[in-house]
């Protein structure tokens, strides 16, 4: 349905219009293995490991897949706590800096789930192993300058080979991406128009692991803050946008169709990046609109809520832009391979909702909900079954199996990964 638009000087074909090529003999070949996770004895790898030893016992006991990181003993320990489920998987050793470790195996490999953060410290060989031998990715980055990296690096060599990378895949930033998505093809389907403005509001309860905090603190400062504060950084024409007009809200509002206070959403730096390319991509047009928000309630008391927040928000990011916060900051944060308690996980929760709206005034409505802690049980759900879409739906993939590039999960994964999540128990709903 949506149509091309150009990457660089080179029309890149958008998935509903691309020619359906056979898939490059390497992609084609069977591999040993049809999933590996990467990072896997780390607070989210060990979740990921626990949740696809819990899906190959009950839906795909043919599943061929490994464990992969830096050390054999904690690997095999992460393999024995996941309990028999997780008996056949294989133990892969490769340090995130050993490319002849990295290389065999992403040769080795269908697709890559990795959750080894910071990313840009130690992710940028294993994609770049993924890309060369051909193999899929997936991971819960949020780290929007280091994604901009592989977009220039590799996304001309992984669209040619018909190798999807897709970053981005956690909390960051499934919800906006394709409750934006859904939005779209709500609209298109109902009324026969684009939405030229979706806008997102947020609750949730939960907590941080250490490498989510590990990789935000790295994110910070230097030439890495431009880029977090350029609204287009994942566009692929940034050139000429109006940033002004999609620079990320400083201050409350009370919002009409929402009806609630609205406050700057901690994560909309990050996701809100993501919608911009998924429209590029997918040519959601020149005029399309995404912002989001935190929602806080209606009334006095929310409203006094959402200025304190807001204030708060603005204080922290210009505190923590200073190095010896940041270091002060690390002290007293969990460290990476720490997070909350299974009790805290299971109290926590998300919902995004979401309202479109046409250039004549037409609206939609639909929000994206789950249980459990959003950064960690919700993240990990979503990555796995991004995974799992790479793996098991190839033929259903939007743009069919030879459609490549560094993406987004809207335009890598689109309905499919809908599909799936909603299986897995996630609401995603568009309203009648």
């Amino acid at each position: 349905r949506w149509t091309v638009l150009e990457w660089g000087d080179r029309p890149i074909p958008g998935p509903r219009t691309m020619t359906q090529d056979p898939v490059p003999p390497r992609a084609r070949r069977r591999r040993k293995f049809d999933l590996v996770l990467y990072g896997a004895t780390g607070f989210v790898g060990r979740q990921t490991v626990a949740y696809v030893a819990a899906y190959r016992r009950n839906h795909a006991p043919g599943l061929r897949w490994a464990l992969a990181g830096r050390s054999r003993d904690k690997l095999e320990q992460v393999r024995r706590a996941a309990g028999r489920g997780a008996l056949e998987a294989a133990i892969v050793v490769a340090d995130a800096h050993d490319g002849p470790a990295l290389a065999a195996l992403a040769r080795n490999a269908h697709v890559v789930l990795s959750t080894a953060g910071p990313f840009d410290l130690f992710g940028g060989p294993l994609v770049a192993a993924c890309v060369a031998q051909g193999t899929h990715y997936v991971d819960i980055t949020g780290e929007t300058p280091w994604v901009r990296g592989l977009i220039d690096q590799h996304h001309d060599k992984a669209a040619v080979d018909g190798t999807r990378i897709i970053p981005l895949c956690g909390f960051d930033s499934v919800p906006s991406d394709i409750g934006a998505w859904m939005l779209m093809q709500a609209m298109q389907e109902r009324h026969g128009v684009p939405c030229v403005d979706i806008k997102a509001a947020f609750r949730m309860r939960g907590g941080l692991n250490g490498g989510t905090l590990a990789s935000a603190f790295n994110a910070i400062g230097g030439e890495k803050a431009r880029l977090l504060a350029d609204p287009f950084v994942l566009n692929p024409q940034p050139a000429g946008l109006d940033r002004q007009a999609h620079a990320d809200p400083v201050l409350p509002y009370f919002d009409g169709d929402f009806q609630a206070w609205l406050a700057p959403f901690v994560m909309g730096p990050v996701n809100t990046r993501v919608v911009r390319r998924s429209a590029a991509l997918l040519g959601y047009g020149g005029n399309f609109h995404y912002q989001e928000h935190q929602r806080v309630g209606s009334g006095l008391v929310a409203g006094a809520g959402a200025l304190t927040l807001s204030a708060a928000m603005a204080a922290s990011q210009a505190a923590l832009g200073l190095a010896p916060v940041r270091a002060l900051a690390r002290r007293f944060a969990p460290k990476p391979g720490e997070g909350p308690s299974q009790s805290a996980m299971d109290k926590g929760s998300f919902r995004c909702e979401l309202v479109g709206r046409s250039a004549d005034g037409k609206l939609v409505r639909g929000h994206v909900s789950d249980q459990g802690d959003p950064g960690n049980r919700a993240t990990t759900k979503m990555v796995c079954e991004a995974a799992l879409a790479l793996v098991l739906d190839t033929q259903a993939l939007p743009g069919g199996p030879a459609y490549g590039g560094v993406l987004t999960p809207a335009s890598g994964l689109g309905g499919v990964l809908v599909q799936r999540l909603r299986r897995a128990g996630m609401v995603l709903q568009v309203d009648p």
